[in-house]
Parts: structure tokens; sequence; C-alpha cells
């Protein structure tokens, strides 16, 4: 004999499906909940794994910055090297190979030499603006005139910049042989302006 259904069933049944709802939305939560911290978890190992690899890239940065001295030293022996026969020209020969060598190790290790050309723009992330003259020789207001000392930067970071004498902003590049670009007489110096060494 099948039982009878009264009221108070179709009210349990209607308890059943609220405690399934909240189970349902307890459930939504948690896995919301896993997926963020998976999500952290792999961002935290990302993190550290590029830390890692700029530990390992960056780790030779002192040692790079101190050979630099080395190079300076080789740059300027070579430059000062008198013209000669013999075992000088021979002494001479193997300072230049002995810096090629070095300079050599510098790029296999991703140290890469920051030597400016003239007339290039003043870049104030890579050089370093040691004094200031007015433009001329073709260079605008701005732009580089002589690099004094070679930058160097490893791997895109920069250990050390290039140290450079930069055209005066405000003086004109000298276009007709001295003639003052403000009008008149004059030799065409510099009137004031200065190096944006921030822009």
């Amino acid at each position: 004999m099948s039982e009878e259904l009264t009221p108070a069933d179709f009210e349990s049944g209607d308890d059943a499906g609220a405690d399934v709802e909240a189970m349902a939305a307890e459930i939504k939560a948690l896995k919301e909940q896993v997926l963020r911290y998976a999500a952290e978890a792999e961002n935290t190992k990302r993190r550290a794994e590029r830390e890692m690899n700029d530990a390992r890239a960056y780790a030779i940065t002192k040692f790079a910055r101190d050979l630099l001295g080395v190079a300076d030293t080789f740059d300027r022996a070579l430059a000062a090297a008198p013209e000669g026969e013999g075992a000088v020209k021979n002494f001479v020969v193997g300072v230049e190979m002995t810096s090629k060598e070095l300079q050599s190790a510098f790029d296999k290790n991703g140290l890469k030499k920051i030597h400016p050309p003239k007339g290039e723009k003043f870049d104030p992330h890579k050089h370093q603006a040691m004094m200031e003259q007015p433009a001329g020789d073709g260079v605008e207001p701005g732009g580089v005139i002589q690099t004094l000392q070679p930058g160097y930067e490893l791997l895109g970071r920069l250990v050390r910049p290039a140290m450079v004498v930069v055209a005066a902003k405000g003086a004109a590049p000298k276009a007709d042989g001295g003639a003052n670009p403000y009008g008149g007489e004059g030799d065409g110096a510099d009137r004031g302006g200065s190096v944006d060494t921030k822009a």
C-alpha cells in the first residue's frame, strides 16, 4: 500500500532544495578560491624564476664594472702608443690584440660598449654630460660632440654611462663659418641654455 503525501513532505522538499542551492553556491565560491590560489601560486613561481634568471644574468655586473678600468687603460695605452719599429711596434700590436681579446670576452658575456658617434642625440639613460660646448661642425644643439669615455651595458642594463661633451642648447650650428646666429657681429658663442639631461 503506497504512502500518502502530506503538506509536511512538501515543506521538507523545499528545505532540501534550499540546501542544494546553498551547497552549489558554496562549491562555486570554493572553486573560485581554489582558482585564485592556483593563479597566485603560478604568479609567484614565475616571479621567482624571473628573479633567479635576473640574478644569474646580472651576477657578473660588479666583476664587469671592475674590468672596465682594465679596458680603459688599454684604450689610453693605445691612444698614447708611439709610432715605431721593431720591439716598440710589436709591443703595441700585443696591446691591441689583448684589448681586442678583452672586448671579445665582454661581447660574449653580453657586455656591450656604448660609444655614441659625433652628432648622436644625447640620451640621459645611456650618456652622462660632462660639459657643454657651443654647437658647431654640423652637430645640432643637444647632440654629442665628443665621447670622453665609453659606457657599457650588460644585457640591456646600464653598467656605466658614456661620458660625453654635449652641444649646448640655445646655440645654433654655425652654417656660415662663424656668423652670429642671433644677428649682428660676433663669433656665434653660446649665449645661454643648457643641455636637458632629463629629457
